[in-house]
């Protein structure tokens, strides 16, 4: 059973990942994620690398680059463990993935590591992964309207992501957030986003640091009547943000959007009787 779970789980998902998969970015990191297999496999290129098999067969694994992707696999399964997206899934695969090839490229020659490597660095500051362009009812504020939104009508709850483009924790989250705001928005109970690596000084008001040591990001703050009543994840003194999991169950029970949401649609009711009295008047 332990083996049928992720089984069902990668099939029942399989349609979302090949869709990923398909976009310029990941295909371009699966290409990486495979260049020393590539390598080391292909005739006509293997047969001029060095092995330190015993057959002296240079177009497979010796035991020690084998010791490697175990290594880093076992990694990879400890990561994924935490990962709550498919999008986090694969990404710690591949970037896992280009560690191992980068190890793997510099032990076989130099040479190859360090071209290897500056097509990493390369690709890391041209390329960046796809965000989240999907069905959402999301308000995206900026630093001049996200004050006066909050304050507009103190009957309304507010639940705020402070976020940064350049975060690959907030666009992993980007999905999850999105999935919260079809099933909970309505006109009591409303969703909000700032980019705060855009609008400094809503990172300093609210009190969210962009700092990537400081873990904040992405961070969810609760606002009644315009004021702050809850947040995740926690800060302690150190100015380190508490660790918690981004999972829709934990977003759900901490921030209590069941009870929320059913009380905001009883005020959604009560001001649409309203409107209805005042129009039949």
């Amino acid at each position: 059973m332990a083996l049928l779970t992720p089984l069902f789980a990668f099939l029942y998902h399989l349609p979302q990942v090949y869709k990923w998969l398909l976009k310029p970015y990941y295909i371009a990191s699966l290409f990486m994620s495979v260049a020393f297999l590539l390598v080391r496999k292909t005739p006509g290129i293997c047969e001029h690398l060095s092995t330190q098999r015993e057959d002296g067969n240079p177009c497979d694994f010796d035991w020690r680059e084998v010791e490697i992707l175990m290594f880093l696999s076992a990694i990879v399964m400890m990561k994924n463990r935490r990962a709550i997206t498919v999008e986090q899934h694969v990404g710690n695969i591949i970037l896992f993935s280009k560690v191992a090839n980068v190890i793997l490229f510099f032990r076989l020659d130099i040479r190859m590591g360090l071209l290897y490597l500056t097509l990493c660095i390369v690709f890391l500051m041209t390329c960046k992964p796809p965000l989240y362009m999907g069905p959402e009812y999301i308000k995206y504020f900026s630093d001049k309207t996200i004050d006066e939104e909050l304050e507009r009508d103190s009957r309304v709850t507010w639940i705020v992501e402070f976020f940064a483009n350049w975060s690959p924790e907030c666009q992993s989250f980007a999905s999850v957030y999105a999935d919260l705001s079809l099933k909970y928005n309505c006109a009591g109970l409303k969703f909000g986003k700032v980019d705060i690596g855009r609008y400094s000084e809503v990172s300093k008001k609210y009190k969210v640091s962009t700092s990537p040591l400081s873990k904040q990001l992405p961070s969810l703050v609760l606002f009644q009547g315009g004021k702050e009543v809850m947040r995740r994840p926690q800060v302690d003194k150190k100015g380190r943000a508490v660790s918690w999991s981004f999972t829709e169950e934990n977003i759900i029970r901490e921030f209590n959007l069941n009870e929320l949401y059913q009380k905001s649609k009883k005020l959604s009711k009560s001001r649409g009787e309203r409107s209805e009295n005042l129009i039949s008047r």
